[in-house]
């Protein structure tokens, strides 16, 4: 197995590492990467207000798993648990002593390659693995990688591909740092990580969660999930504004609850029930104990109290996995746009959508339908208020 090991300190993780990290899988053929954050780095002192390591730690996280290679792209912590300053040699080290029989590569910049031989132990480094330096800029690249190659080479017999970055994100983290503190920035980071560094008030943001632009608002929503979520989030998004705007509802407000809608979708369960002992969340016992059912409940919550959205968007998100009787017109829309978004891929969607744009009542109540026989086919209860708006648009059908 070729297994590459990205360093750094992450300060922020940028769409220039993830670029690199991606190209480095596909030119190197790697089975697997991974990123490994510094908790002291040896070459530079960390800079004021650089977030704690748990939080450089879980913005990296979140890059790795935006990369979309489930299995391949990993975060290793091994560098934040050992005490001292975070040297490369005892890291290479390391993982050799757990992959022995694998071909280790340690990927870098040509900043880092250029002076690799003045680095802690690099005989260690270049005995263990092989080095992939990658140019960030056109004039990265020419004579100075050749010489340093044939150096290394030579000296120590190193393994050495250089390699040309096809994507350049031209920012480093220092420039990167400052406008986040501006209020800028946000275009050469991964959406999710912006999202973690508003919420957080990471590098001087401060954000009033209240107040976010729609760009701003996804990219918290995003940093609430997993990468492979955001597509169905992104099309109930887009479904809940063509809905809103064919059935006279207020769009922004559908679009608001569509980039919620998810957002404690992935937390366990007993985070959600202290998310809904928090926000005086009343449960019955079927919810106690099925935790598909909560994240609308603690998602609603989140979007009020957190986002400070209005009732209209908690209802729509706290009713969008049950459904209830008398749904409001907002209430429906979520539901069915949840339901069918162009990314759902089951028998009878497309029914579902048809009847979306002619019949909005009997959307909802055919994916009532739908839903009351997933449960009893799986042998699982139905929630009652799922058959309560069930039972409430088949009246209405018959008067």
């Amino acid at each position: 197995m070729k297994i590459g090991i990205y360093g750094g300190t992450f300060n922020p993780p940028h769409l220039g590492h993830m670029a690199a990290a991606r190209f480095a899988m596909d030119a190197l053929g790697l089975d697997k990467l991974l990123f490994v954050p510094a908790a002291l780095p040896p070459h530079k002192t960390l800079p004021e207000g650089t977030p704690p390591a748990a939080e450089r730690l879980a913005m990296t996280e979140l890059m790795a798993d935006n990369l979309l290679r489930p299995g391949q792209v990993e975060v290793d912590d091994l560098e934040l648990h050992r005490t001292g300053k975070s040297y490369s040699s005892d890291t290479i080290r390391a993982l050799h002593e757990r992959y022995p029989e694998d071909e280790l590569w340690f990927l870098m910049g040509t900043d880092m390659f250029l002076t690799l031989q003045n680095w802690h132990e690099p005989e260690v480094i270049l005995r263990y693995a092989g080095v992939a330096a990658f140019a960030r800029t056109q004039s990265d690249c020419g004579e100075m990688l050749e010489i340093q190659s044939k150096y290394l080479h030579d000296t120590y017999g190193a393994r050495v591909c250089t390699v040309q970055l096809p994507e350049i994100v031209e920012v480093s983290s220092t420039e990167l740092r400052g406008m986040l503190a501006r209020g800028e920035g946000g275009t050469y980071l991964c959406p999710a990580v912006y999202g973690y560094i508003l919420m957080h008030g990471l590098y001087g943001t401060h954000a009033d969660l209240t107040r976010l632009t729609d760009e701003q608002l996804r990219a918290c929503s995003y940093s609430m999930v997993r990468a492979k979520r955001i597509r169905h989030i992104r099309g109930t998004e887009e479904e809940a504004v063509r809905l809103a705007l064919h059935w006279g509802a207020d769009a922004e407000l559908a679009r608001k609850a569509g980039i919620l809608h998810d957002c404690t979708k992935y937390l366990e369960l007993d985070e959600q029930l202290h998310l809904c002992a928090k926000y005086g969340i009343v449960l019955d016992e079927l919810e106690r104990r099925a935790v598909k059912l909560l994240h609308s409940k603690t998602g609603a919550a989140i979007a009020r109290e957190v986002f400070g959205m209005p009732q209209e968007v908690y209802d729509a998100i706290y009713w969008h996995t049950t459904g209830k009787g008398n749904m409001t017109l907002l209430e429906k829309i979520l539901y069915v746009a949840d339901y069918m978004e162009p990314n759902r891929d089951f028998e009878g969607v497309e029914r579902l959508r048809e009847l979306a744009y002619s019949d909005l009542d009997a959307a909802v109540l055919l994916g009532c339908e739908m839903s009351i026989q997933d449960m009893e086919e799986r042998g699982q209860p139905v929630h009652f208020r799922t058959q309560e708006a069930y039972d409430w648009l088949r009246n209405r059908k018959r008067d």
